[in-house]
C-alpha cells in the first residue's frame, strides 16, 4: 500500500517498537508520517508512487529547504510547499482538482491557491481509513 521494501518497514517497525505506546499504531503514525505519503493526503499528487517520484525530483520544499527523500519524516508545524519552478506541471494541477473529492485529513490543512500545506498534527489511529490490522504486522515482526 505504501511502497516501502521489506527492509524500509522493518526499520519502521523497530522504531515504533522502541516509542511508548500501542506498537501498531505507533506504526502506522510514523508510515503516515512520510513526506511521499503526505504530499498524496495534501492532494499536490494522485498515489504515493507519483509522491515518491516529485518528492524525488525535487518539487517539493519542507520549511523553505529542498528535501528530495520520501521517507523524510515531517512533524508539527512542517510547512510543504510545491517548488516555484513546478507549480505549472499539469499533473500537480490535476490532482489539485481532484482533492475536492478524495478530501484531506484533520492533521494537515491545505492552502489550495498558495499551492503549500502545513502539518497540523500527528494521525491518529481514526485518521487512518484503510483496512490495516496492524496487530497481525506486530505480531509477524515480533517473532
Amino acid at each position: 500500500m505504501y511502497g516501502l521494501s521489506e527492509k524500509q518497514f522493518h526499520l519502521f517497525f523497530q522504531r515504533a517498537d522502541k516509542q511508548k505506546g500501542i506498537t501498531g499504531t505507533n506504526l502506522l503514525v510514523i508510515i503516515e508520517r512520510r513526506l511521499d505519503n503526505v504530499v498524496y493526503r495534501m492532494g499536490f499528487v494522485n498515489s504515493r508512487t507519483q509522491g515518491r517520484h516529485f518528492v524525488r525530483h525535487n518539487h517539493f520544499l519542507v520549511n523553505g529547504q529542498k528535501v528530495n527523500i520520501p521517507s523524510y519524516l515531517v512533524k508539527i508545524g512542517d510547512v510543504i510547499e510545491v517548488q516555484e519552478k513546478s507549480r505549472k506541471i499539469q499533473a500537480l494541477e490535476d490532482a489539485l482538482g481532484a482533492v475536492v473529492r478524495r478530501g484531506i485529513p484533520q492533521w494537515l490543512d491545505l492552502e489550495k491557491e498558495n499551492l503549500k500545506g502545513i502539518v497540523k498534527g500527528l494521525p491518529s489511529r481514526e485518521d487512518l481509513t484503510m483496512p490495516i490490522q496492524e496487530q497481525l504486522i506486530v505480531e509477524l515482526y515480533s517473532k
